[in-house]
């Protein structure tokens, strides 16, 4: 062939590998790899090629995620696999080497050093210069890479020579180099859960050109259940012990084989511990036990504890962190739980390992039961006073009097308190440029809710005495006003007041969602981007379908969205509610929800039990919708904005007949409806549903604007509150109305109305 034959990687399209007249040396290369290949573990043999052969990990490469999105679209950037053994992050480059148009190239951090990451850059930039091609460099155990390893790739990683892909055990946000980080989007895999595991096995024992499928295998279901459960969402762990099942159990004369309970219990008999001092399990589990004691969960508690002593956790560490929570957390609300711990630590000391885990559980159920205060939290308050504010003087009373009493008179005027009644005066002990200043704010648990009430009476009267002491001087205050200054500051009011309000039902609305970085999620209602862009910034692994009303929202939408990288742009659907599903339907596997979210997106819409058995059929498994949605039926009346003598009591008895009967239409969704129907449409199809009511009070402007438009001449469609008046009034009286409203013109009214909240599952 000369030297001058192309050089074809092992990822390279396989027609063009059969194009190729291999010589001799090849042959007996690739005879090699194919014996390697047969007898590898089964693990390695199990390994899918393909997204359809991967089990698990639906949160990040089931249908409609990102990530599969830039597998299947090739157009993949740097990424970071993080996440326990066995979870599948090899695997999941390896379908990515066989998926992608690129040129693989896999290392290891341990093993390749400085000279293979240049030979890799080498292979890169000749597939680029040549064929066009782009290059992916899979490292394992990417956070092993020293600095010189870092410093070799990331120039590369910079200019897009290469695509890296790295997989990690730990944290890639301690562990990794931080601008590898800042340039790759991170993912993480979670352990396999029980039916996950389960396909495993079935794939390994069905499976005739990989696994066991040419062999006939006979496993109890008891043994399935001990090697799923003792696997703890590890498949290689599992693959390895189903395996060692296998080729240790004798062939009976039939030909089968027959896995035990027994058999599967020798074959892995202790669960693996995933416990590195120095990883992620280590400072996860420590996490969970102090904030389970923080959180008064004796058993959790327990439970953490537990974990760490199988582990072979410290316990000296463990009495470390007790001591810091004893004075964290618990605090005055029970001063004596730092001393009970540092007792417990020096029984410990003592006594030792086995019996010295008597005393550490002791502590624990101490501190977990014993009431909470963090007040103790009020120093770091004052220390940030110290730090920010300009250093006050010591009050003269308080200063040494013991060196310069006669010369400056320090220490005079002091108070001594044991001289007083109940040992105490008031008097001044804060700089005075910080008077008034609050730092410890004791709280109602324990022994700091029987001295509560004394500190604050103390300080009370300690303010008081300061006041009656000399003046207070206000800083001098700088006021524009424009021409019309009460209107103007209405203005500013209002519309601060509906920002925020509207960001309190937002933030809320998240925090009963709750969505996960991960997670796909649905905007029933687009709109001007309310949820959308908080959904965006929530999901960055997942992504977000967003159904837009009008064409000119999708547009400002879609502007908005332009800023956006184009896998990270919400997905946005024009179309009505009621034809929602048939553009979800755009490919081969329907797409399903992790969280349907909406504001507003049911109130109008007259079959809201049809539009109810259609999110059923959106939402994945475990997931949830959370709706916030007005209630017009308690919503504040305009008739009670008039003052009961601006007309008589027959006109207004007429009055509120007329508006009440506004809200009792069968035929306006908006109004057709109570609270009973609402929560009745999502139970039908199986649906748990909480939901909580919320009163809301805004001011309102009575301007001649707001007045003209209740009293317009409207349509039959869009009919206005003087076209339903006028089914009960005559002219005359809707006038007199009218002209009651007009007594209220540039008055501010607070305005009440009721908002639900909606959660529900199946």
């Amino acid at each position: 062939m000369g030297n001058d034959r192309p050089e074809i990687s092992a990822t390279d399209e396989p027609e063009i590998r059969s194009a190729c007249i291999l010589d001799p040396m090849d042959l007996f290369e690739q005879h090699r790899l194919d014996i390697t290949a047969a007898e590898a573990p089964l693990a390695a043999r199990m390994r899918p090629q393909t997204l359809d052969q991967f089990v698990g990990q639906d949160a990040i490469v089931g249908p409609g995620r990102l990530l599969r999105r830039a597998i299947q679209a090739d157009q993949l950037s740097s990424l970071i696999f993080y996440g326990p053994p066995g979870t599948g992050k090899t695997t999941l480059a390896r379908v990515i080497a066989n998926t992608t148009k690129a040129h693989f190239i896999s290392i290891n951090a341990v093993l390749a050093g400085v000279k293979e990451i240049r030979e890799a850059i080498a292979t890169a930039q000749e597939k680029r210069g040549r064929y066009g091609q782009r290059t992916i460099l899979f490292v394992d155990e990417v956070h092993r890479f020293n600095k010189a390893q870092q410093d070799a790739l990331l120039p590369w990683v910079e200019n897009g020579t290469v695509i890296l892909i790295g997989a990690t055990t730990e944290n890639p946000y301690f562990e990794v180099n931080k601008a590898l980080v800042s340039r790759s989007r991170l993912f993480q895999l979670k352990p396999l859960d029980e039916n996950d595991l389960r396909q495993v096995v079935h794939q390994a024992l069905t499976d005739p050109e990989r696994g066991y499928g040419k062999k006939s295998i006979q496993i109890e279901p008891a043994a399935i259940d001990h090697l799923v459960n003792v696997a703890n969402g590890d498949a290689r762990a599992l693959l390895n012990a189903l395996e060692l099942a296998v080729e240790t159990t004798p062939t009976a004369i039939d030909g089968s084989i027959l896995i035990t309970l027994a058999v599967a219990e020798e074959s892995i008999q202790r669960r693996a511990v995933l416990y590195d001092k120095e990883g992620d399990a280590h400072f996860d589990t420590i996490s969970a036990f102090i904030k389970s004691v923080r959180g008064s969960d004796p058993d959790a508690a327990l439970y953490w504890l537990a974990r760490m002593v199988y582990a072979g956790e410290d316990p000296r560490f463990i009495f470390r962190r007790l001591l810091i929570l004893a004075g964290e957390d618990v605090g005055m609300a029970d001063p004596q739980a730092i001393a009970v711990v540092a007792a417990c630590a020096e029984a410990f000391d003592r006594v030792g390992l086995p019996e010295g885990r008597y005393p550490l559980a002791q502590a624990t159920l101490y501190l977990a039961t014993c009431p909470k205060s963090n007040s103790v939290m009020g120093f770091f308050d004052a220390l940030a006073a110290v730090e920010q504010e300009r250093e006050g003087e010591v009050p003269n009373p308080l200063k040494d009097a013991n060196r310069d009493k006669k010369g400056f008179g320090h220490g005079s005027d002091y108070l001594y308190p044991h001289a007083y009644r109940d040992h105490w005066v008031a008097q001044q002990y804060l700089p005075s440029s910080l008077q008034g200043q609050v730092f410890y704010q004791p709280s109602d648990q324990g022994f700091e809710g029987q001295i509560r009430d004394r500190v604050a009476q103390r300080r009370e009267a300690q303010l008081a005495a300061l006041m009656e002491g000399g003046a207070t001087v206000l800083p001098e205050v700088l006021t524009f006003s424009p021409e019309n200054s009460s209107q103007e500051r209405w203005l500013q009011r209002s519309l601060s007041q509906a920002g925020e309000k509207l960001g309190q039902i937002r933030d809320r609305l998240f925090a009963l969602a709750n969505p996960l970085r991960h997670h796909l999620i649905l905007d029933l209602n687009g709109g001007s981007g309310l949820l959308t862009w908080e959904a965006v910034r929530r999901t960055p692994e997942g992504g977000v379908y967003v159904r837009m009303e009008s064409a000119q929202d999708t547009r400002a939408l879609r502007e908005q969205a332009e800023a956006l990288p184009e896998l990270n742009r919400p997905i946005l659907l024009q179309t009505s509610l009621a034809e929602l599903s048939s553009a979800l339907q755009t490919g081969a596997e329907p797409v399903r929800f992790d969280r349907i979210l909406g504001r507003n997106a049911l109130v109008r819409e007259p079959d809201k039990a049809g539009i109810v058995r259609q999110l059923a059929d959106w939402l994945a498994p475990q997931g949830a919708i959370v709706l916030v949605e007005p209630f017009p039926r308690q919503a504040q009346r305009l008739y009670q904005l008039i003052d009961e003598t601006s007309f008589s009591p027959k006109l207004r008895k007429k009055l509120i007949q007329a508006e009440e009967a506004i809200y009792q239409r069968e035929d306006d969704p908006m109004v057709n409806w109570q609270l009973e129907d609402l929560e009745t449409c999502f139970q039908a199809v199986g649906f748990k549903t909480e939901i909580q009511l919320e009163q809301t009070t805004t001011e309102l402007l009575i301007s001649s604007a707001v007045i003209d438009r209740w009293f317009a001449q409207g349509t039959l469609e869009q009919p206005t509150y003087k076209n339903y008046l006028e089914r009960s009034l005559s002219a005359k009286e809707v006038s007199q109305v009218q002209t009651a409203f007009q007594r209220l013109l540039n008055q501010t009214v607070p305005w009440q109305g009721t908002i639900i909240f909606l959660q529900a599952k199946l």
